[in-house]
């Protein structure tokens, strides 16, 4: 029987943290007693972080696992499309190795797609800013506020916070997207926005709890300014391709995914009050 739900972790260099990470995750899914899936994919890391991850995942009860690696670091959007287009259920979520947001928010994402109100939906530190916890340094608040600005007026996009590593995809739909896609570093989630809202998805930003924990590839790099601007240049790559027609064809076929998916349900709900 196919999950109901799969849970995505990007890793790279997570060898310190990963274990506990998983071993929360894995309880939270076995609590919920619904099938569902675990899938780490391992970024090229010099660290023994895939054999973390077996390990931990070595006995798991009713969740289905699996670890994906390659040699070569590619990069946080890539290490998450890999395990997305993995994932076995329509559901799938990805989430930061470091559990900033707790997987226990889950739900606050989930049950928009699953009762049909959205297609993609991700997690925000900007509209409840109550729900932080631990907060980053003021220059690298203030660095998130810049660039989400900045993606605003790049993309007509109307969310706050597109860089929380939280977000939820109705697969059917969005799979055309995340197959099209190719920023493989930290643009890549405003890329996957970007083009769902291009394809006229359902898109919802959801406040949910958040707590920075140091360790993360930003911290790790030691250059924020550097790291924000390249993450800039990435935005100006997707408005490029968008505008050249690179991802018109994957565009299209989420948006006649979508429309098949909503008339398959409008058809559903006909059926259960006639």
């Amino acid at each position: 029987m196919a999950p109901k739900i799969s849970i995505v972790i990007p890793a790279y260099n997570e060898a310190a943290r990963l274990g506990a990470s998983l071993r929360v995750i894995v309880a939270y899914l076995n609590d919920q007693r619904a099938e569902s899936e675990l899938i780490v994919v391992d970024d090229g890391s010099i660290d023994n972080t895939a054999q973390i991850a077996e390990q931990s995942l070595a006995d798991c009860g009713a969740v289905v696992t699996q670890v994906i690696r390659y040699e070569k670091n590619r990069g946080k959007g890539y290490a998450a499309r890999m395990g997305l287009l993995a994932a076995q259920a329509n559901i799938a979520l990805f989430s930061d190795a470091d559990l900033s947001t707790p997987i226990t928010e889950t739900p606050k994402l989930v049950e928009p797609i699953r009762t049909g109100e959205c297609d993609l939906t991700f997690g925000s530190r900007a509209l409840d800013r109550r729900l932080i916890g631990v907060h980053q340094t003021w220059r690298r608040e203030q660095g998130g506020r810049v660039f989400n600005l900045i993606v605003r007026l790049a993309t007509g996009l109307p969310f706050w916070d597109t860089q929380c590593g939280f977000k939820a995809f109705r697969m059917n739909v969005c799979r055309p997207l995340i197959e099209a896609a190719h920023i493989d570093r930290f643009g890549f989630d405003v890329e996957l926005i970007y083009l769902s809202h291009l394809a006229q998805l359902r898109l919802r930003e959801i406040p949910v709890r958040w707590d920075h924990s140091e360790g993360g590839a930003l911290d790790a790099s030691g250059n924020y300014s550097r790291d924000s601007l390249r993450m800039i240049n990435e935005v100006r790559r997707i408005r490029r391709a968008a505008n050249a027609g690179d991802y018109s064809e994957a565009i299209s076929a989420a948006r006649t995914a979508a429309m098949v998916e909503a008339k398959q349900g409008l058809s559903a709900r006909s059926v259960a009050f006639s």
